[in-house]
């Protein structure tokens, strides 16, 4: 099908295109244009919403929990908000992290980790693992069901979740689920998609490789397995469920990183929304596709911990 009418005004304003931008202008004003708009929608109510802060390597950071319920003790997700490494932040994704919550019954705690070109790769995921480190350390105080634990992630975020799912594979908590929303993960930008929607579709080719370049220059190895993820082993990586959206430069990565798994012999689930643009998940005030993205991850992870709890009880008996 062709793109959904929702998006028509958006692509035909050619100041919504996310492009590599020119030199001149600064970090701080692209992330202010950016934040504003990835922050316009608004979520659901949930039982309570708290800010607390995590030790991490440098000092704390930042996170925001939201408990769908006021129960003793709930599963959690952690969530890794979008934005190419460089852009977005806890309140940018506050809609999606409250619908997520909703739809999962789990805490979700979104984490506002450090962005490049501050700090580059691997800094970024060293503060995606303190928080999670740190949450579990914590989860009696917090009310977290600690042998159910997910981790969900839109765009760079689903990048950073799985690589933050594998670099804690043999110290970090046994986890539950992988939720990604049209995950960034091809460093060379190479796929057909992103060569077919290079331009037109909000998401270029071009602002792609300037986040991996800014993401990545100049101290990573480019084949290192936690920056590109195609050298990763995933064989510790637990069942997961992923959504990619038609017209999106980064369909055919999701998809493929979604192929790799089932020939790991993982379970997964990949679902192309038709239709639909990158960040799709964050306009449900443009379409009702949004929260059925976000619907169809939370249910996912609610599954998921219901099946590890008969798991448990069988173990027990």
């Amino acid at each position: 099908m062709s793109v959904d009418p929702a998006f028509h005004a958006l692509l035909e304003d050619p100041r919504m295109a996310l492009r590599e931008p020119p030199a001149h202008l600064s970090i701080d004003v692209l992330r202010q244009a950016a934040n504003a708009f990835m922050g316009a929608s608004k979520g659901p109510d949930v039982a309570e919403v708290e800010d607390i802060a995590v030790d991490a390597n440098f000092g704390v950071l930042p996170v925001r929990l939201y408990r769908p319920a006021l129960a003793p003790q709930l599963p959690l997700i952690l969530f890794i908000h979008g934005g190419g490494f460089v852009f977005g932040s806890i309140a940018t994704h506050d809609a999606m992290c409250r619908s997520l919550a909703c739809h999962s019954g789990a805490i979700v705690a979104s984490v506002e980790y450090r962005h490049a070109p501050e700090v580059r790769f691997p800094e970024p995921l060293s503060d995606c693992v303190s928080a999670l480190s740190a949450l579990v350390a914590r989860s009696q105080q917090l009310g977290i069901e600690i042998g159910k634990v997910a981790i969900v992630g839109d765009s760079a975020g689903g990048q950073l979740a799985i690589a933050t799912a594998l670099a804690t594979a043999d110290s970090g908590p046994q986890l539950t689920h992988l939720g990604l929303l049209y995950p960034l993960l091809d460093p060379q930008c190479n796929s057909d998609s992103s060569c077919d929607y290079a331009e037109g579709f909000m998401l270029t080719r071009s602002f792609l490789r300037w986040c991996w370049g800014l993401y990545g220059a100049p101290a990573a190895d480019p084949a290192h397995p936690l920056f590109d993820l195609a050298q990763a082993d995933l064989a510790s990586l637990p069942s997961a469920t992923i959504i990619t959206a038609e017209y999106d430069p980064l369909r055919d990565e999701g998809e493929a990183f979604a192929a790799r798994l089932a020939d790991a012999g993982k379970s997964v689930t990949s679902h192309r929304f038709p239709g639909m643009i990158h960040g799709f998940a964050g306009f449900p005030h443009l379409t009702p596709r949004a929260d059925e993205a976000i619907m169809e991850i939370g249910c996912a992870c609610k599954g998921a911990f219901e099946t590890q709890s008969q798991f448990q009880i069988k173990s027990q008996e």
